[in-house]
């Protein structure tokens, strides 16, 4: 099953083998990838019930930040004590987090518990990647990885689904039924991950360094956040404190890197180009994907007057373009042993599809609305995982945990950044551009209607999609247009930002990937090495 441990060399796991270990890392993977789109579906229906659009993005940026924060930690433990026990620590976390979300009772609450899930899907995806990466060389990864396609496939059409349905039903089970997935997840994951061993060896976790990167990204979420919005001005002490403990914070945390035996994000990794590219590429992709397509369902709910399981499955067309370009990809990678050419093609397709988001009315039709979106899936699908495999291939076995961790950090950190800033740039420009259209409005109804609605529409077409069918013909009309002029700044700044991920892969190093037994590069040498000690015990 495995060369021998004590040299250190990779386990050699048959076809057969391999294919049970993937079927535990996807039932893994469901479970955060299932719970993004069950929740972003439903989304405006749970804040409907519990609050208002003030809490939308937080709702959202809570369990991005949660994982952000936890994923470098994920890996680098990992490959201290083993993948597997850390493997069923994130899906326990995430399953006590799913049965507390449930029984929310407010939006502080739900927040708080929506972040005890994002720190069990930090080790998620990561621990997946990971694994993939400790048992095949980089030239056999896409045709495998590609396979994890079919997990945000299987989530991207029953989440919607399921989601609307609870939605509409008692948005309660949206998190109970994480559940049954997650125990079931367990037993598969505790049973498959058994096929390798582990080597025991002297470890120190970076504790100091892993608190000073918490701290420094709350600090910037939280000023990017709230900044802007009322009582929190740009130039206020609040969000310029914030700021400077942003820098002070990340400083310090760079100061502990330097200096540490064992640090949680190795600062020496960014000394190799693929490495240091790779990771700038995937923050870009991370704010353009996270920071924007939150809001589609929004716009079709609010503006098409969908119903949340409507919206689920109107933005199929997006998620087709991602599972069948990254299968698809994935193998042409494999076999041509290149991977730059995709990152390029991907980053452009996704940055042209965001920029035609820009055009999007309320009177546009949904087939054009289709194609907006088919483009943006093409283009994601072409550039997440490729850019993954870059990272992987310019790493040593022995980094390929932190390593690993920290791709899906800079993602994640680009998605939070995204989720935070834009949600700003919605919060602080609807209630200023929604104004003088409702208040034209109410000056076209009866006096008695229009006193009846005045005050209350806002928070009627905000709190409550659902609402906006309710409402008279010229006071829907002017929030729905109100609400897609507040869109088109978000989608403009989205594919700007995607722009500089297309340079970032022009000059991406055009590096082969090594497959078995196939001298690589730099690192080639080491790559054998420690394979033991980044295993599953």
């Amino acid at each position: 099953m495995s060369t021998a441990v004590g040299h250190q060399t990779r386990p050699q796991l048959s076809h057969r083998q391999i294919l049970l270990l993937m079927a535990g890392l996807m039932t893994g993977m469901l479970l955060a990838a299932l719970d993004q789109t069950i929740v972003g579906t439903a989304l405006p229906t749970i804040v409907g019930k519990l609050g208002g659009i003030n809490h939308y993005s937080w709702v959202v940026t809570a369990y991005l930040l949660a994982s952000t924060a936890s994923t470098p930690l994920y890996g680098k433990v990992s490959d201290l004590y083993g993948r597997r026990p850390l493997l069923m620590f994130a899906i326990g976390t995430f399953l006590v987090g799913s049965l507390l979300a449930g029984l929310s009772q407010n939006m502080t609450e739900l927040i708080l518990f929506r972040g005890i899930q994002g720190l069990g899907a930090g080790g998620l995806m990561t621990l997946a990647f990971t694994i993939v990466s400790d048992v095949l060389p980089p030239r056999d990864r896409p045709r495998y990885q590609g396979i994890f396609g079919a997990v945000f496939g299987l989530s991207s059409v029953a989440g919607p689904l399921v989601g609307g349905y609870f939605a509409q039903h008692d948005w309660r089970w949206i998190f109970y039924i994480n559940v049954p997935l997650a125990i079931l997840a367990i037993f598969v994951c505790y049973s498959v991950l058994r096929l390798v061993p582990h080597v025991k060896r002297e470890h120190k976790v970076d504790w100091q360094g892993s608190i000073l990167m918490v701290l420094s990204v709350i600090c910037l979420l939280l000023a990017l956040s709230f900044g802007g919005s009322t009582g929190w001005a740009w130039t206020s002490a609040k969000v310029l404190g914030l700021l400077i403990a942003f820098v002070v914070l990340a400083a310090g945390f760079m100061f502990v890197e330097s200096r540490a035996s064992e640090p949680i994000l190795p600062l020496r990794l960014f000394k190799i180009p693929s490495f240091s590219i790779s990771n700038a590429a995937t923050f870009i992709l991370g704010f353009s994907m996270f920071g924007a397509i939150i809001y589609v369902p929004l716009y079709l709910q609010i503006v098409k007057g969908a119903t949340p399981t409507k919206s689920g499955l109107l933005m199929l067309p997006m998620m087709a373009g991602v599972i069948v370009t990254s299968i698809v990809s994935g193998r042409v990678i494999s076999k041509l042993g290149k991977y730059k050419w995709s990152t390029i093609a991907g980053t452009v397709i996704l940055a042209a599809g965001l920029l035609l988001f820009t055009q999007l009315q309320v009177d546009t039709p949904l087939w054009l609305s289709f194609i907006y979106m088919l483009v943006i899936g093409i283009g994601l699908g072409l550039s997440m995982q490729p850019l993954i495999l870059a990272v992987q291939n310019s790493l040593s076995l022995r980094d390929m945990g932190s390593g690993t961790a920290t791709a899906t950090f800079f993602r994640s950190l680009g998605g939070s950044v995204g989720v935070a800033a834009l949600g700003a740039v919605l919060s602080n420009k609807l209630s200023s551009a929604l104004a003088p259209l409702v208040t034209a409005a109410l000056k076209q109804l009866p006096p008695d209607v229009a006193r009846h609605f005045a005050g209350q529409a806002n928070n009627i077409s905000i709190n409550d999609p659902a609402s906006i069918k309710a409402l008279p013909g010229p006071l829907r009309s002017a929030i729905q247009h109100g609400f897609v002029d507040t869109l088109h700044p978000i989608f403009l700044v989205a594919g700007l930002v995607a722009l500089i991920a297309v340079v970032l892969c022009l000059v991406l190093p055009n590096s082969e990937l090594r497959g078995a037994g196939q001298p690589g590069g730099e690192q080639d040498g080491e790559y054998r090495e420690a394979a033991a000690e980044a295993l599953i015990g």
